[in-house]
């Protein structure tokens, strides 16, 4: 745990203010769900929730049967980060975190469809990522939950 050197207090109500730096690098936007936990010397823990890391043995299972059935990579994530491959190394994209492409189609709450024929370059997968050049066919589906995008499906192939 990294301390920031940042003290609040808690008001009437029980309410903590999280600084807006603090939020923003950890990409915490306003209506997140929060973990809390206690450790064992008092202090409290605020985690960021994430409904499909909850799901990750079952979101890897789903990611593997579609992978059979298509025979194309597959990868889940949730708001932040891919949390299910199949068909591609894990090292390359397990726990990296999802582009801004990414996370404007979620929040746009669409299915897109991108290939080589209908717009030259695809979309980062990773943050890391400059382009989706690497792949020809992408399939990126949000998943969505009471109303709110909790994740994505995304299916990539190289094949044309």
């Amino acid at each position: 745990m990294k301390a920031t050197g940042i003290v609040r207090r808690i008001d009437d109500l029980g309410r903590v203010v999280i600084p807006k730096e603090i939020r923003r690098t950890l990409r915490i936007r306003e209506g997140d769900p929060l973990e809390i936990f206690t450790d064992r010397e008092g202090g409290v823990i605020l985690k960021k929730y994430s409904p499909i890391g909850e799901l990750s043995d079952f979101a890897k299972e789903y990611a593997e049967s579609l992978q059979q059935s298509l025979g194309h990579t597959v990868l889940i994530s949730d708001k932040d980060t891919i949390v299910a491959v199949a068909g591609a190394t894990k090292k390359e994209y397990m726990d990296k975190r999802i582009s801004e492409d990414i996370e404007t189609i979620m929040n746009e709450r669409k299915t897109v469809i991108r290939t080589d024929k209908n717009n030259g370059n695809g979309f980062a997968i990773s943050a890391d990522e400059e382009d989706g050049t690497k792949y020809t066919s992408q399939v990126i589906a949000p998943i969505i939950a009471e109303g709110d995008p909790i994740g994505s499906v995304i299916i990539l192939s190289k094949e044309a």
